[in-house]
């Protein structure tokens, strides 16, 4: 809001000052009974172009330099042609309207060099130009003060040797002219130079640029030349000089989307169209979108790299992972341009150039809030990896166990089945084959509580896990809510909640050696929580891998939950699991 009303506040007193002058130069050619010539409507018109061109890119994009630049151009113009107006007429004191006539050297300094030095985003093309830069400047203000020090000399040269002080202001004044046109035409030389150096697209702009620049140079030669001799002559000069320059740049916005901006159709209507580019909340929403119809971790980080792409319109764009897996969309050439982490120190975003331009701040500031839901891609992807290798890793563990327990089990089965029926069977024997079929039961069964126990599928999460607790060879307690034994959940969370539960009571009699165990299941606040807490010799959650719990942690994320684990050596462990739940 604030950069909107300087904004208005500059193009407003550019305007009004290049109006005013249009009224002083009415009223001087109406007491001279000759009527307004048309160029000085035009000449008006003209110079009305560049606060309107100003405040437009000031409004629109108020972190590039460029709109600003142009405003502070057309202030001076305003502000020039007032303070020559009123020198003209004698309304005020010469010590008034000289410095305000002397501002105009400011706007032809401007105009001619920092305009297309500056173009098109307010940057130095290089650091080599900073010198070119600072003497401009200095010739410039030269100019201008020398013209303020020799303001009232032109109507009357035979008062140059009057005062030394006047003759000092002649002498700047010629001195800072000299020296603005020299760098002008050194800084039109650079601007060619960097219109053939220049990409295809951007050749476009930039010659555009270099023929508002040369019209506006030949115009203020026309202006100088025919000021005294053809004052129509030189009014047309003056028009092509001010107003050279923002036709050009006008034309590279509608024509070539300069800074972002372009020319388009709404409905039946021709509109302006600021921001071609989409806002962030648009780029967001089409990437949720995107990720939605990606089930693959690989196509899902190439659909963010692909978003950041078009987003910044650049050539190339990558999603490099903390592992070092890199999926990039484009072609790559070159190192990258610009680089932000990834939210959650899981990676990070690069992109090259853009095609057009360079990148700013308002691109940093798009490729940052991309940067969260690339963490979030780049997480699923990783969690959806870590579960299929984790299903993979229980499959083989059901095949092993099917292999070498319950398989082998039934062979001796078999064969001794064969042994009774071919010798006859004794009734030890009998007895025996009975035992052994009865183990092999025992045995399936147990493998497939494993996979998923027939208590859990009939009775519920709490009678899963007495179940399975009462059959612990250790003193083992189960506690949970009123009323949580008759309520289901779906198949998915009672089946995570269950084989945490099972992991942990697994590991507290394995590595832990623990004589109690403790379980709680509890729902409250929308979740449904699981506590395990034993005494058995803890570890170092920092320095241990927690080898299945890891799995299941990942189980849990994928339904929104999570698991957290409390353990110090000596001094048992407590794992906590929680997913969130309706109700």
């Amino acid at each position: 809001m604030g950069s909107r009303l300087v904004a208005g506040v500059l193009a407003t007193g550019a305007a009004a000052g290049i109006v005013a002058n249009m009224i002083i130069t009415s009223r001087i050619t109406a007491s001279r009974g000759v009527p307004l010539p048309v160029t000085e409507w035009v000449f008006m018109v003209v110079a009305l172009l560049m606060p309107a061109l100003g405040w437009l890119l000031a409004t629109r994009r108020p972190e590039l330099r460029y709109g600003w630049l142009l405003l502070l151009c057309a202030l001076f113009l305003g502000v020039g042609l007032t303070g020559s107006g009123l020198s003209i007429t004698g309304a005020v004191p010469l010590w008034l309207s000289a410095p305000l006539s002397s501002v105009l050297a400011l706007f032809y300094g401007l105009n001619w060099i920092f305009v297309p030095l500056l173009f098109p985003e307010g940057r130095l093309p290089s650091r080599r130009w900073r010198a070119f830069a600072w003497i401009s400047g200095i010739a410039i203000a030269l100019h201008a003060v020398g013209n303020t020090l020799s303001g009232g000399v032109a109507p009357q040269p035979t008062r140059v040797l009057e005062s030394t002080l006047t003759l000092v202001g002649l002498l700047s004044s010629a001195a800072g002219q000299l020296i603005t046109w020299i760098m002008a035409a050194i800084g039109f030389c650079g601007l060619v130079l960097r219109l053939r150096r220049s990409a295809r697209v951007e050749r476009r702009q930039y010659a555009w640029m270099v023929g508002g620049v040369a019209v506006s140079l030949l115009g203020g030669v026309a202006q100088m030349a025919f000021l005294t001799r053809v004052p129509m002559l030189a009014l047309l000069g003056m028009v092509a000089m001010t107003g050279a320059l923002p036709v050009a740049i006008g034309v590279t916005v509608v024509r070539h989307r300069l800074l972002d901006i372009g020319i388009g159709i709404r409905g039946s209507r021709l509109h302006l169209i600021f921001d071609v580019r989409p806002t962030v909340d648009e780029v967001l929403s089409d990437l949720g979108t995107a990720l939605e119809g990606a089930p693959e971790p690989a196509e899902q980080l190439g659909r963010v790299a692909a978003a950041v792409r078009t987003a910044l319109e650049a050539t190339w764009a990558a999603v490099t992972l903390a592992d070092g897996t890199r999926v990039v969309a484009g072609r790559q050439e070159g190192p990258a341009t610009l680089m932000v982490p990834v939210h959650g120190g899981l990676g990070r975003i690069e992109c090259g150039p853009r095609g057009v331009g360079g990148l700013t701040r308002v691109d940093r500031r798009l490729l940052e809030a991309l940067a969260v839901p690339a963490g979030l891609a780049i997480q699923s992807a990783g969690l959806a990896a870590r579960l299929v290798n984790a299903q993979e890793a229980e499959r083989r563990r059901i095949e092993r166990n099917i292999h070498d327990g319950v398989q082998q089990q039934l062979v001796a089965l078999i064969a001794g089945l064969e042994l009774a029926r071919s010798t006859g069977a004794s009734p030890d024997m009998l007895a025996h084959l009975r035992e052994q079929a009865r183990q092999t039961l025992a045995d399936l069964r147990e493998l497939a509580a494993g996979i998923h126990p027939s208590a859990l599928g009939q009775g519920g999460l709490v009678e899963a896990v007495e179940e399975r607790c009462s059959r612990l060879p250790v003193h083992t307690t189960v506690t949970s809510d009123p009323g949580l034994r008759t309520r289901r959940f779906a198949d998915e969370v009672e089946g995570a909640m269950y084989f945490t539960v099972n992991e942990a009571v697994a590991n507290a009699l394995k590595h832990a050696g623990a004589a109690t165990i403790e379980v709680g299941l509890s729902h409250a606040g929308g979740r449904l929580r699981a506590t395990v807490a034993d005494d058995g010799k803890g570890f170092d959650p920092g320095a241990t891998a927690r080898r299945g719990l890891a799995t299941l942690s990942d189980r849990l994320d994928a339904l929104g939950g999570g698991l957290d684990l409390d353990s110090s050596p000596g001094k048992g462990t407590l794992v906590k699991a929680w997913v969130p739940v309706d109700g």
